[in-house]
């Protein structure tokens, strides 16, 4: 029987996670797992707390949103640590890719008697910050901006304060000139954002990426040229459907390794965390985390 530490942080989004994981847990408890929950006070801290546990030979239960997940999924890359995600967020945007089961009586049976999948995280590098890994995606942008605008919104949650934070993005930003390198080749464009995608979905359920896949040792780069402003917020319903690639004003290439840069001071962001200006460097690793999933 498999034995479980749920790593939580009852600062953010406290209540909603000690709920998703009151559930599961009772299942749980009841088919004869053992199970203890940590409580962390940072991000970092969260990583740490996951490690020790993963060195237990314990399985880590994620207990949050995309941060939490990409935090812990880093921490635990290439450990050979077995990860367990309790979706508990605003967006759930890699449980959302993994086809995670939404229901506490289904998600508690795939804990208990899923096999083990190996998934693809992202190795992130820059000048200001030390190497990090994450899981989900890596973006440049007026998107980072507007999900900057959206985990400060104190009157607005959820999908509202993200449309909210990218309509005062979009506002008042201005045109930046790229320069994008995917695996050695070179492509410069003005525009919008540039996303190296593992997983299909981010922003809370939009899906920027249709193509990409957390398994094929790729990343998906989506890259939104200059438009009028109006055809932009097109464009942003469309990432609802994925129906925005097909758009002339964006590219989408593939690659293992993805250098970002450009012209000015541009924020990126990493699984909704991650706060940083360009440059900045992604690169796949393959396979690097055994998770639970169907």
């Amino acid at each position: 029987m498999r034995q479980f530490t749920a790593v939580v942080n009852p600062t953010a989004g406290g209540a909603t996670s000690a709920a998703a994981l009151l559930g599961v847990a009772r299942l749980l408890r009841e088919a004869g797992a053992g199970l203890e929950t940590e409580y962390s006070r940072s991000l970092p801290h969260a990583r740490e707390l996951a490690r020790r546990a993963g060195q237990r030979g314990r399985v880590v239960l994620a207990v949050g949103g995309d941060g939490m997940a990409g935090g812990i999924g880093g921490a635990l890359s290439g450990t050979g640590a077995l990860l367990g995600l309790v979706p508990a967020g605003r967006g759930n945007d890699f449980a959302r890719a993994l086809e995670l089961p939404t229901g506490p009586s289904e998600l508690a049976a795939l804990l208990l008697r899923g096999e083990p999948r190996s998934v693809d995280t992202i190795e992130v590098t820059s000048a200001v910050h030390d190497r990090t890994v994450v899981l989900g995606s890596v973006y440049a942008g007026v998107d980072a901006l507007a999900n900057h605008h959206a985990n400060n919104a104190r009157l607005l949650r959820g999908t509202a304060s993200y449309y909210a934070g990218a309509l005062r993005a979009v506002a008042g930003w201005r045109a930046t000139r790229y320069r994008v390198t995917v695996d050695g080749a070179e492509h410069a464009f003005t525009g919008y954002t540039v996303v190296a995608a593992n997983s299909g979905y981010y922003g809370f359920n939009r899906l920027i990426a249709p193509s990409a896949r957390v398994d094929d040792g790729l990343l998906e780069v989506v890259m939104i040229h200059e438009a009028p402003r109006r055809l932009f917020f097109t464009l942003m319903n469309e990432l609802g459907t994925g129906a925005h690639v097909r758009r002339p004003q964006v590219r989408v290439l593939r690659g293992r390794e993805v250098r970002i840069e450009a012209d000015r001071s541009v924020p990126y962001g990493a699984d909704g965390e991650v706060e940083a200006v360009l440059p900045v460097t992604a690169r796949v690793l393959p396979g690097a985390l055994r998770v639970l999933a169907p």
